[in-house]
C-alpha cells in the first residue's frame, strides 16, 4: 500500500470530547496527549517520514487566558515528560510557529529539546504551536523583500523554490495526506502554502479516540486517491509517495 511521506494533522475535537463525557475541557486536552503519542508511534512504525501537528494556533490567542495558560502548562509538561521517549526513538522534534508570544521559560525548554534531537534521522516531528498560515507566508515574503533590498535578490529572480525555503517546513516535503478530527471540514489557516496538493481527509472522531487504527482508515483512504497534480488521468506522477 503507498504511504504518505509527510502527514500533516489538525488535532481537533478535545473540547467536544470532554464534553460528551461530561468533563472539563482541559480533560479532553490531557486525553488529547495520549492520542499524540499514539499517532507519533504509529507513524515510526510504519516508516513516515514526516508529522507535522497543529496544537496551538494564532487564533488560539483569542480564547479565554485562563484555558491558554492551562494549555501552554499542558505543552510544556507534556514536553518534558515525551521529549527522552522522542530522542530514544531518533524523533527529530522541531516547532514552527511565532514563538516570540511564548513565555520565555517556555521557548527555553523548546529550544531545548530541539537542540537534544536535532541529530536525529529518524521521524521528523514538527509541532505548530503560535502558528498560522497566512503569518507564515507573510514571514516568508518579508524575509524575500529584506533580501531584494540588500540587492541579494532581484524580485524577477524570485521563484516559488525561494518562497518555500523561507517558509516554517523549509526542507521538508510538502504533506501528501492532512487529516483533520472533530468533525469540521476545513483547513483553519494551517500550512496554506504547503497544502496545495495534499490529499484532504476529515473524520467525525473526536482527537483523544484517534488511535492506531484510525489513522490506518486515513491511510487507506489515502491510498485509493489518484494524485494528478494538474495531469491527466494515468499521467506519470509529481507524487512523493512511497509504496
Amino acid at each position: 500500500m503507498p504511504l504518505p511521506r509527510h502527514i500533516a494533522i489538525i488535532m481537533d475535537g478535545n473540547g467536544r470530547w470532554a464534553a460528551a463525557r461530561g468533563l472539563a475541557r482541559h480533560a479532553g486536552h490531557d486525553a488529547g496527549i495520549t492520542a499524540v503519542r499514539a499517532c507519533v508511534e504509529a507513524c515510526i512504525a510504519k516508516r513516515i517520514e514526516a508529522l507535522t501537528l497543529f496544537a496551538f494556533s494564532s487564533e488560539n490567542w483569542l480564547r479565554p487566558g485562563e484555558e491558554v495558560a492551562r494549555l501552554m502548562g499542558l505543552f510544556g509538561d507534556a514536553l518534558d515528560r515525551e521529549i527522552a521517549n522522542l530522542h530514544e526513538n531518533r524523533v527529530r522534534l522541531r516547532f514552527i510557529g511565532e514563538r516570540g508570544r511564548l513565555t520565555v521559560r517556555l521557548q527555553s525548554r523548546i529550544a531545548a529539546a530541539e537542540a537534544k534531537t536535532a541529530d536525529n534521522d529518524g521521524l521528523a516531528l514538527q509541532v505548530a504551536v503560535s502558528y498560522g498560515g497566512r503569518w507564515d507566508i507573510l514571514k516568508a515574503v518579508q524575509r524575500l523583500a529584506a533580501q531584494c533590498a540588500e540587492g541579494a535578490l532581484q524580485p524577477r529572480e524570485l521563484t516559488e523554490g525561494h518562497v518555500e525555503a523561507a517558509l516554517e517546513l523549509s526542507g521538508l516535503p510538502d504533506p501528501d495526506l492532512f487529516i483533520r478530527t472533530g468533525g469540521e471540514r476545513r483547513i483553519s489557516n494551517f500550512l496554506l502554502w504547503n497544502l496545495a496538493y495534499t490529499e484532504l481527509y476529515f473524520t467525525d472522531r473526536n482527537w483523544p479516540d484517534f488511535d492506531a487504527a484510525a489513522l490506518d482508515e486515513a491511510l487507506e483512504f489515502f491510498a485509493g486517491r489518484e494524485r494528478r497534480f494538474g495531469r491527466l488521468a494515468g499521467a506519470a506522477p509529481r507524487s512523493t509517495v512511497r509504496a
